[in-house]
């Protein structure tokens, strides 16, 4: 790679245009982005206050750390936005969207001096200067000429984004600055280990400040409350805090401290498994097996070999006699997944086992004594199978005796966060990846989203997102979503209001085709609309008016004209009691 050098005054504007594209403010959710990272309209004079507070709470030197921290962070986001977004650029272009970024989110002018680099050879050289620097003129205000420079957020940023552009430490110093009566500042840029002094200023950069202590005290605090609330620490592979997933995992210690037969109910990838592997874990007989079966993954005709055994000669093809799951799992636990599936033959045998603890392996007439706890799992309504007579109600009370409901991860939101960076953390050092974590609106689309499979359906979404991120990067929106929303027939994203969603104009172009072509006309699709949100509220006009958006009276108007339209055979679906009138009638 060719050095890189720029002096003088700075002329090239042709990606000016393209970075304020990427700012998009929205009145009606209250959102700014800065392409998918969120970002905030912040007064100076209160960004101005609440640092001169945290100087005076905490000391000049720990905030010196903090907004250093804080700015480095913020670099380090915009090196990633320039990385991943101008294809095609020269290194300077790519290196010079930094300036024009700290300058377009209002923190100071900057204008090049010199800038040399070879990124290749890790050479690296930047010298600046900065006009209207608003953190060295508000802290000027605030406590005087100062007798070091000031602009300690600025300086950050400038280390963070060089540093992430050149994949090495480079280290800053504002050698002139307004704080110290300057009317301007400049700053000098180079790799760390080119400054003598780096180890005096690299105490700027490590966490452990108050402002870390505190970080660590309110999580302690959290997780003594949580504590408090399962009675112990969660297990590695349990996730979670929320109140409704804490109450379920306090039922799950309490049956653990007995030999009680526990039913699992939730839908499918909340994470029945791992609840049943915690409840053995946690219990008496953790030291012994821990055996599952899927009983809906198994063939009706083998249900019964698998669980109790087989002997020898039983039946063609039983070459050798085999142990059942009843058998290897005594002294352990037996995990019965989506025991709704059990045959009905097979549940009386089950039931026997439960109430004689014994079994008899098929083709054979000697029973065996088994000490087997029994965990089921289901994500049916076994009392609805009760009374369609598919399920045996003797057994479903006998399985029922300790019920645990374990909530869909759309209830606990609060957990989505902390699940999210347990899968990032899995996956990333799974797939060798080092990632930075997930953008901004990625973050809203994760707690956004309805999640129908659950936990499952996260690590398969967090792990697509992990393989596709390039490395040291943020996960993005369409990382995870893309594959899901063409699963259901939908690009699922956040529209220009920010909500997440289907893309209603991608969503409808079929539609929008077909009334082009002349298959459709824009009356039959009025009267599709219609039609469907009357026959989906039940012929209540008033439900239905509200799905379209319409007052009672504008949707009976409509069904007025196209009930005039076509007067022998009206398609718009009449309430019940209606049709029996009009059929009484006709009689």
């Amino acid at each position: 790679m060719t050095k890189q050098r720029r002096t003088g005054k700075s002329d090239c504007k042709s990606k000016d245009g393209d970075l304020r594209a990427r700012v998009h403010f929205c009145m009606e959710s209250g959102h700014i982005w800065l392409h998918e990272h969120r970002m905030l309209l912040v007064h100076a004079e209160a960004q101005a206050t609440l640092r001169r507070e945290l100087i005076e709470t905490l000391g000049m030197e720990r905030v010196q750390g903090l907004l250093t921290r804080m700015g480095y962070a913020a670099g380090m986001h915009d090196a990633e936005l320039a990385r991943t977004r101008f294809e095609g650029a020269s290194d300077m272009e790519l290196f010079m969207t930094g300036p024009k970024l700290h300058m377009l989110e209002g923190e100071v002018k900057v204008t090049p001096v010199k800038v040399e680099f070879d990124r290749a050879a890790g050479s690296f050289y930047g010298e600046f200067l900065w006009e209207n620097s608003w953190e060295g003129q508000w802290h000027k205000r605030h406590f005087g000429t100062n007798g070091e420079p000031v602009c300690w957020s600025q300086i950050g940023y400038a280390c963070g984004y060089s540093t992430a552009f050149m994949g090495r430490p480079i280290l800053y110093k504002e050698v002139e600055c307004v704080g110290m009566g300057k009317n301007n500042c400049r700053i000098i840029g180079k790799p760390i280990d080119e400054w003598e002094d780096a180890t005096d200023y690299m105490r700027l950069f490590n966490r452990e400040s108050i402002a870390e202590q505190l970080m660590d005290l309110q999580t302690q605090v959290v997780q003594l409350r949580s504590a408090i609330n399962k009675k112990e620490k969660l297990p590695s592979d349990i996730v979670g805090n929320s109140e409704i997933f804490c109450t379920a995992y306090e039922l799950l210690q309490q049956a653990a401290k007995s030999q009680i037969t526990v039913l699992l109910l939730g839908e499918t990838g909340v994470g029945k498994e791992v609840f049943a592997r915690s409840l053995h874990n946690s219990g008496a007989r953790c030291k012994e097996s821990f055996i599952a079966i899927n009983c809906a993954a198994i063939p009706h005709d083998l249900v019964e070999s698998e669980l109790f055994g087989v002997e020898k000669g039983a039946y063609t093809g039983a070459m050798t006699a085999r142990a059942g799951r009843f058998e290897r799992a005594n002294g352990g636990t037996l995990f019965l997944d989506e025991i709704g599936d059990l045959p009905f033959s097979a549940q009386a045998k089950l039931l026997r086992v439960l109430q004689e603890g014994e079994i008899e392996r098929i083709g054979d007439h000697k029973t065996r004594k088994v000490d087997v706890r029994l965990v089921a799992a289901t994500n049916v309504d076994l009392r609805q199978l009760v009374k369609e007579g598919r399920f045996r109600s003797d057994l479903y009370y006998r399985l029922n005796a300790f019920q645990i409901n374990i909530p869909p991860l759309r209830e606990r939101k609060e957990d989505i966060p902390l699940l999210a960076k347990r899968f990032l953390e899995k996956y990333s050092a799974i797939h060798g990846k080092k990632l930075r974590g997930f953008t901004d609106k990625a973050k809203r689309a994760l707690l956004a989203y309805h999640w129908p499979g659950n936990i499952r359906e996260m690590q398969n979404m967090i792990e697509r997102g992990v393989i596709l991120a390039p490395s040291g990067t943020r996960i993005e929106l369409e990382q995870m979503f893309s594959a899901s929303g063409e699963e259901q027939g939908l690009e699922i994203g956040l529209d220009n209001n920010g909500s997440l969603g289907a893309n209603g104009w991608d969503y409808g172009k079929d539609l929008c085709e077909a009334v082009f072509n002349g298959v459709m006309t824009l009356d039959q699709v009025e009267a599709m609309l219609i039609e469907t949100a009357v026959a989906k509220s039940s012929g209540n006009l008033a439900s239905a008016a509200r799905k379209l958006g319409l007052t009672r009276r504008q949707l009976a108007y409509r069904l007025g004209n196209l009930r005039e339209n076509e007067p022998t055979e009206p398609a718009i679906p009449l309430p019940r009691e209606q049709r029996v009138k009009q059929s009484e009638t006709a009689g």
